[in-house]
């Protein structure tokens, strides 16, 4: 097995001892992003479209240093942290993704990272 760490200068520092993304045997999974604006390291004001979109924004940044974009995205996983932003996310979440959409799971979490309300990440083909 071969493991390639894909890294982007234009997201905030990692949190931890992690890649954004990893390239390996085909795949390349994103580790998940939050609304954190990479010029401040902060989330970004507002509530769970604001924080969806700012995410979206660093998706595309990851997929970018991969060259790859969202119509290679094949799974993504949701974090929320009150299934009440289901629908609210959600319709950000359909703007960047045409059909076939990537297989996903939504999951509800007691907390994330910074307070974020949502994290999502994302498994590519290669």
């Amino acid at each position: 097995m071969t493991k390639q760490a894909i890294v982007s200068k234009k997201l905030a520092p990692a949190a931890g001892p992690f890649s954004a993304a990893v390239r390996s045997n085909g795949f390349i999974y994103i580790s998940g992003q939050i609304g954190q604006d990479p010029a401040t390291g902060k989330l970004v004001a507002g509530g769970v479209p604001e924080q969806t979109e700012r995410i979206f924004a660093n998706l595309a940044l990851v997929l970018e240093a991969a060259g790859k974009s969202f119509a290679d995205v094949v799974r993504s996983g949701v974090y929320l942290t009150e299934m009440a932003s289901f629908s609210s996310m959600n319709a950000v979440y359909a703007k960047h993704f045409s059909q076939p959409y990537p297989a996903r799971t939504t999951i509800g979490v007691a907390a994330l990272p910074l307070s974020a309300l949502v994290e999502i990440d994302l498994i590519v083909q290669d």
